[in-house]
């Protein structure tokens, strides 16, 4: 394995909330992703989802309340606890979670994005 240039990586895409798939490690994804706007109200019952930003401000809204991201911040979203991610424009992200994790959880929308659209880059 040859070190990661997160900024790079960024670099390589335009598509936003196609979240894309930089590294694993014991069975966890490292995905980055841009965004703008709302996904959608989801939640993965079973797994833990770690977000980290790097540019912009993502707000993860929980039922119990929000939690603002900016760059350099990170959240754990609890396994089972509804969220929706909002970006605010040209927001960069990174999400760590189980290779299992479904993008949506079990919510399919027009935004979901199967295992198989999250491709390595």
């Amino acid at each position: 394995m040859n070190k990661i240039n997160i900024s790079e990586k960024f670099e390589l895409f335009t598509e936003e909330c196609t979240p894309k798939i930089i590294a694993e490690s014991n069975g966890q994804l490292v995905k980055i992703a841009k965004g703008s706007g709302e996904l959608v109200w989801h939640k993965h019952e079973h797994k833990d989802e770690l977000f980290i930003v790097f540019k912009g401000q993502l707000t993860l809204q929980l039922k119990a309340g929000n939690v603002i991201l900016n760059a350099g911040e990170m959240y754990v979203v609890p396994k089972g606890v509804e969220h929706c991610p909002k970006a605010q424009p040209d927001t960069h992200f990174m999400m760590i979670e189980p290779s299992s994790t479904a993008h949506t959880g079990e919510i399919n929308s027009e935004v979901t994005v199967s295992s198989d659209e999250q491709a390595w880059i």
